[in-house]
């Protein structure tokens, strides 16, 4: 089986969450005898634009690249089916077509985003689901709102959980100097009310630790600073010196960053959205994330307690160890083969 795999994505923003997916999952596919990936990305795909004319530009570009030239590379290269790393169509091709649903995010916390974005992404996300051979959901929790916010059938929905993120290496623990957020500052992740909570333990702990800002987020304040897009190996120097992980986001489709830390024994800190409780079960500690008292209370109650912090991050390890990118593939496949059947 061939598949061609869009890796455009990856390629205009190679620090997000899809980046990393497409990584790991193309690693994995390799390793499975009978099934061949080939990557395509758009090269004159351009930065994100922000809005105006550039992002319209860019909408135009990704229509041309998913309606006509991926097609044709597919054909070129005898793939048998396309993969879409995030809902896509190519509406004229007649080539089976496999998407990818991380989240339907704008739809259960649609204040956090744009109004054109939100029925843009409902409209060709929800047509290219429903239009698609199979579709891949990386939760239980994010396949059932694609079946009923979408109306996309069972037996086109295959679930295949992430394994960790990056690969980080050893991770030797150290005495905590601070807490660690990974990630960017989309509105759903909630920074501000990270910031707030972090501003309200420190003004209460006698020997506050600081917070680190790991990604493409930042901020100026006091006990805060940024390490941005740190190496993997910086990652883990991180982790190691971290008294927890801490993840506010009101809503995720997986939470990636999460079992990234919990796999290396890291104590997690985050806000029970439904998929994060799939995933991390009762190995985290869960705050309310529209409550900055509730993430204080959390992050002094981990600081002040090195039995805390070793019983997280042991149950972390365990819970961390029963997914991977091995059984993730596995689910890929069978969803490749479920599209070939159709």
């Amino acid at each position: 089986m061939r598949v061609l795999l869009d890796t455009t994505y990856a390629r205009r923003a190679p620090y997000s969450g899809t980046a990393v997916y497409l990584e790991r999952l193309t690693d994995a596919l390799a390793a499975i005898d009978g099934v061949e990936i080939v990557e395509a990305s758009n090269p004159r795909r351009r930065p994100p634009a922000g809005g105006g004319a550039g992002s319209v530009r860019n909408a135009c570009a990704d229509n041309l690249w998913t309606e006509v030239q991926l097609p044709r590379l597919a054909r070129a290269c005898g793939a048998d089916l396309i993969h879409h790393p995030l809902p896509a169509r190519a509406h004229a091709s007649a080539i089976r077509q496999v998407i990818t649903v991380h989240d339907l995010a704008f739809e259960r916390v649609p204040d956090r985003f744009d109004r054109g974005y939100r029925r843009y992404a409902r409209l060709t996300h929800r047509a290219a689901a429903r239009a698609a051979e199979a579709v891949v959901c990386v939760s239980t929790s994010t396949a059932a709102e694609v079946r009923e916010r979408w109306g996309v059938a069972s037996e086109r929905i295959v679930v295949a959980h992430h394994g960790p993120g990056q690969e980080l290496g050893p991770v030797a623990r150290v005495q905590p100097t601070h807490f660690l957020y990974v990630g960017d500052d989309q509105p759903r992740k909630n920074l501000a009310a990270l910031l707030e909570a972090h501003r309200r333990y420190t003004d209460a702990a006698p020997e506050p630790l600081a917070l680190v800002l790991a990604g493409s987020a930042a901020a100026r304040r006091p006990g805060v600073r940024t390490e941005r897009h740190p190496s993997s190996a910086r990652l883990a120097e991180l982790h190691a010196a971290t008294a927890a992980l801490v993840h506010p986001a009101l809503d995720e489709g997986f939470g990636l960053t999460l079992l990234e830390a919990m796999r290396v024994g890291t104590p997690v800190i985050t806000a029970a959205s439904p998929a994060i409780v799939e995933v991390c079960g009762d190995a985290v500690r869960y705050a309310d994330p529209r409550d900055p008292e509730s993430l204080a209370a959390a992050l002094s109650a981990v600081a002040s307690s090195g039995t805390l912090q070793r019983e997280l991050g042991e149950r972390g390890r365990r819970r961390a160890a029963t997914f991977s990118w091995n059984l993730s593939a596995r689910a890929h496949l069978h969803a490749y083969s479920l599209a070939q059947a159709r």
